[in-house]
């Protein structure tokens, strides 16, 4: 019991003290903009290129990662991480250029000034937002609950738990913006990876540094027809749904463009190259393997046992604290890119243009996050989490992505074209997934964005008597 009072207390005194430290840093700051979009969402403009990395690598990083990567007990999963550099390549020398010279606020804003139409931005802003709020949201909240009841033991109502995470995640969306999410992501990211190395050099320590008697393809960086990420899917579509992540999902890219000028968002985007080469592969993966050889096949649990067997008994509540920043990092970020979208791409396009960028920020902050926390039941009978929520993210990614790349290869294509693009691979993805599925679900993520730009194509030529022609960047038009 005594045990448990320490470690609670380290808990708190550890979040107190990041929540602190943020409201100083955030007040340190200063040049607020008068333009209030700016200031909530693009922090005013005035990130620096550590707050953008940290944020970047925090957004990324959480309780689904390290649990449910590690779960997999295979460094084969390390391939997730590793190609995710050649994403913030391309937004750091292609996508970022591009949102800085159209001076957008959201990634969608590109595309109404590509395509010239409000409606497909508001079209692609709304499947966006039914990821976030209805698919990511809930599953940070039910992770990371589920995460601190088992650190802490308690007997205190799963849902309870993760209301709290919400409310104390949804303060910091409404109080300061992106611009406390962006210091909050930093300075809680020290902790979270310092405490993620630590666990796997102690994990390392606890096999001796030996690897001897765990299967070979539990070792293997090369997946075979039948493992999770078979090698021929590294040169498919594993490149373009790291496009779509980093390139043009709001949730990272919306750190990068709040950067002063377009060179010191690029800085924060290598930066968190950097991070992510030197610590992020791994430490989702190293634990796990190390795990098998202690425990044999753990599934979800092996993280927390690995963390129960080698953290040492003074340094959980430290280690609870932070693994529950990582969790409130990516619901925050979440939650501010989710509100950005909803005032910037539709409100302020369909119902009022100058509305009270504060309050509504509040509001709409609030709708989100009971919506999230009333979906958390919905997601604590799944067997696999990083398995359904890849599977969901396949609905929207690529039919996404094929808008920004007919808007950015092609000019003269109707925004309808785009837009009915679109449509058809929402519903063609969703054949592969639930009715036929002839490929490994990566390969089938190129084939539906192949479908969807000659789709959109076609439709242009045969619909609306329009030949496409290649113009990279161009605005579209006749």
């Amino acid at each position: 019991m005594n045990h448990q009072i320490v470690q609670f207390g380290v808990f708190l005194a550890l979040t107190l003290a990041m929540g602190l430290a943020t409201w100083w840093q955030v007040r340190r700051m200063g040049g607020r903009s008068t333009d209030s979009n700016r200031e909530f969402f693009l922090a005013g403009g005035n990130l620096t290129w550590p707050f953008i990395a940290g944020s970047i690598t925090l957004t990324n990083l959480s309780t689904d990662q390290l649990v449910g990567m590690n779960g997999n007990q295979m460094l084969l999963l390390a391939w997730w991480e590793l190609s995710a550099i050649a994403g913030l390549i391309m937004l750091c020398f292609i996508f970022l250029p591009i949102y800085y010279r159209n001076d957008c606020t959201t990634t969608t804003e590109l595309l109404e000034k590509k395509y010239g139409s409000k409606h497909l931005r508001a079209t692609v802003s709304i499947l966006f937002l039914a990821g976030n709020v209805f698919i990511y949201l809930p599953i940070m909240l039910y992770t990371g609950s589920l995460f601190l009841k088992t650190m802490f033991g308690v007997e205190v109502p799963l849902l309870v738990i993760a209301a709290l995470m919400a409310i104390v995640g949804s303060a910091y969306a409404i109080l300061g913006g992106l611009r406390a999410v962006a210091v909050y992501d930093t300075l809680s990211g020290v902790g979270v990876l310092g405490m993620a190395l630590l666990v796997m050099i102690l994990a390392l320590k606890a096999i001796n540094f030996d690897f001897s008697g765990i299967p070979a393809e539990r070792l293997s960086m090369i997946g075979g027809d039948d493992s999770p990420i078979p090698w021929h899917t590294l040169l498919t579509g594993m490149i373009f749904i790291q496009m779509f992540y980093w390139s043009t999902n709001q949730t990272i890219t919306q750190r990068a463009m709040a950067a002063p000028n377009l060179k010191e968002g690029q800085k924060g985007v290598l930066a968190a190259v950097l991070i992510r080469i030197l610590i992020i592969p791994a430490v989702v993966v190293v634990p796990g393997v190390a795990a098998y050889k202690l425990f044999g096949d753990a599934g979800d649990a092996t993280y927390g046992r690995i963390v129960d067997m080698v953290m040492p008994g003074w340094l959980s509540g430290a280690f609870a604290a932070f693994m529950a920043a990582a969790v409130l990092t990516s619901y925050t970020s979440v939650l501010n890119s989710s509100v950005t979208l909803y005032v910037c791409d539709l409100h302020e396009k369909y119902l009022t243009s100058k509305p009270n960028v504060a309050r509504l920020n509040t509001v709409i902050s609030l709708i989100f996050m009971v919506v999230s926390i009333a979906l958390v039941p919905v997601y604590s009978g799944a067997a696999s989490i990083i398995n359904l929520v890849q599977q969901l993210n396949g609905l929207l990614s690529m039919p996404i992505l094929s808008a920004f790349i007919v808007g950015l290869v092609f000019r003269n294509v109707d925004a309808r074209a785009a837009m009915l693009g679109v449509i058809f691979g929402v519903g063609l993805y969703a054949v592969f997934t639930f009715v036929w599925t002839p490929l490994h679900y990566i390969h089938l993520m190129l084939i539906t964005l192949i479908a969807c730009v000659a789709f959109a194509l076609s439709v242009n030529r045969l619909l609306f008597g329009k030949t496409a022609s290649l113009g990279w960047g161009s605005a579209q038009g006749a």
